[in-house]
């Protein structure tokens, strides 16, 4: 959101403070910034829900695709680990589900209800500022009459002057004193409305991971049976290529 003041004749009357249009700037400009950043965060933790659900649906297919290989009709062992990998997938894909489910309840849709307040403050701030500008083309109305000569007709529209800037100046006085409560109330409540909504968002992820963390390691006791390091696996790997290198379907001419 963004706050223009229009551009008119200025009243010779200060009619508002330097210091209180000042304060006015300050408190919006800190609920501009809030909007923005709820807003960005919203559109971010979707993209990362988005990217989550993508991510386990992907292994999960990935998983099936090698359950489907041939070489699970021929081998045992591989299929006995493509089975266990298939299942612990489809696990990891139901608590991934869970996890969405629970951040789309407690953060993303607080995030959502929180940006659609921002239209009625913008309304209010231009409710405001056009209070101000009706304010100030009075108060320039008046002066104009009580730099005139004091005649019959001349008062006579001074005080029809006057009598109308009077709920004028009321109104905008209302309307500014109201935002300038009301600003910093709403800035500070942020706290309170979203520390809920973090703590979920982390409870989420702790259930999550530590769920992930028991279902790779059962998946590691059953399909690590020879209990080979890393190193010992690549080693193997490496011979076992160069023993399909020395074919000579795929030696090199």
């Amino acid at each position: 959101m963004s706050w223009i003041p229009f551009k008119i004749g200025q009243p010779k009357k200060q009619i508002v403070s330097k210091t209180v249009e000042r304060d006015f700037e300050r408190e919006y400009d800190k609920l501009q910034k809030l909007e923005d950043q709820t807003k960005k965060l919203h559109k971010d933790m979707k993209k990362s829900t988005e990217a989550d659900i993508a991510m386990s649906k992907a292994a999960v297919k990935i998983s099936a695709d090698l359950l489907n290989n041939p070489l699970c009709e021929q081998d045992q062992i591989f299929l006995d680990s493509m089975t266990a990998l298939d299942t612990a997938m489809r696990r990891m894909d139901s608590f991934n589900q869970e996890k969405v489910n629970q951040i789309q309840k407690t953060v993303i849709d607080p995030l959502k209800k929180y940006s659609s307040v921002f239209p009625s403050l913008n309304m209010a701030v231009k409710r405001r500022e056009q209070a101000l500008q009706d304010y100030k083309r009075l108060q320039s109305k008046v002066e104009k009459y009580e730099e005139k000569e004091k005649t019959g007709p001349i008062m006579v529209k001074l005080h029809q002057a006057r009598e109308e800037l009077r709920p004028v100046r009321e109104d905008f006085e209302a309307k500014n004193k109201q935002l300038l409560d009301e600003m910093p109330k709403f800035y500070h409540s942020r706290i309170d409305y979203f520390q809920p909504s973090f703590e979920a968002l982390i409870r989420a992820q702790v259930v999550y991971f530590t769920e992930m963390h028991k279902i790779f390691s059962e998946l590691t006791d059953q399909i690590d049976q020879a209990g080979l390091t890393d190193e010992q696996r690549e080693r193997e790997n490496e011979a076992k290529l160069n023993e399909l290198r020395a074919l000579s379907i795929v030696a090199d001419d």
